[in-house]
């Protein structure tokens, strides 16, 4: 596995001339052409474009669940195609923190456990990974609610609870996809922020596919995916949200 000497500077994730394209009886659909992409540690980058646009299969690349048809995926420094499958498995177990539109938690389990829950699966004992689901929900504004099953629970605390069990296991990256996409605006709001302030002191590059463009206030730059590629696009203006 080839490694790449990494610097201060170097992005966490690299993506480089990334193709990805599907057959559709016979049609070839090219959905991402040439996409090159870097992440840096601490970077809050959004990602728009319309349905179908291919967004989700770029997060996809960048979280190591698809490889690409060509290109370059560099993690860490580390040639990530050329990982074997338990190498890559590994990476998105430990190195890796994953947020979807709906939070998933284990109904049977509180907010702390539900958080925690990640850290003993990959061996550290219950004391330790309580104490630091503790801690997340305590930055996430949870710190009342950690003894809260998940149906106790408001939509957005539920959704914050999702986001602090993503950051357990301290990734160097993590991929949102739609976090605030079944929620209403003001709740958006309050989860966001949450999210950009957390993202922060851990130092975490994130990147995030929104349709609520009024969230890109939070983000530190926003790209925009069209026709396979993509671009610069402008943040809302207007006050922070």
């Amino acid at each position: 596995m080839e490694t790449v000497s990494v610097s201060a500077k170097t992005p966490v994730l690299s993506l480089k001339g990334v193709e990805r394209h599907y057959r559709s009886g016979e049609r070839e659909l090219h959905v991402l052409r040439g996409v090159d992409l870097d992440l840096h540690a601490g970077e809050i980058t959004g990602l728009i474009g319309p349905s179908g646009s291919g967004k989700s299969t770029l997060l996809h690349v960048a979280g190591l669940l698809e490889q690409p048809d060509s290109g370059i995926v560099l993690f860490n420094g580390k040639d990530a195609l050329k990982m074997t499958d338990r190498e890559r498995t590994v990476v998105r177990r430990l190195q890796l923190g994953f947020v979807y539109q709906f939070h998933h938690l284990l109904p049977e389990l509180n907010a702390v456990d539900n958080v925690a829950a990640p850290l003993m699966i990959n061996g550290q004992s219950r004391a330790k990974a309580r104490k630091r689901g503790q801690e997340l929900l305590r930055m996430m504004g949870l710190n009342e609610r950690d003894h809260h099953r998940p149906g106790q629970l408001s939509g957005g605390e539920q959704q914050r609870v999702a986001i602090a069990r993503s950051l357990a296991n301290r990734p160097k990256v993590l991929i949102a996809d739609e976090p605030t996409g079944n929620l209403d605006p003001n709740t958006s709001r309050v989860v966001f922020q949450n999210l950009f302030d957390i993202a922060k002191q851990e130092g975490v590059a994130v990147l995030v596919a929104t349709h609520n463009v009024e969230l890109t206030t939070y983000m530190d730059r926003v790209l925009a995916l069209h026709e396979g590629r993509l671009a610069p696009a402008p943040k809302a203006t207007g006050d922070s949200v």
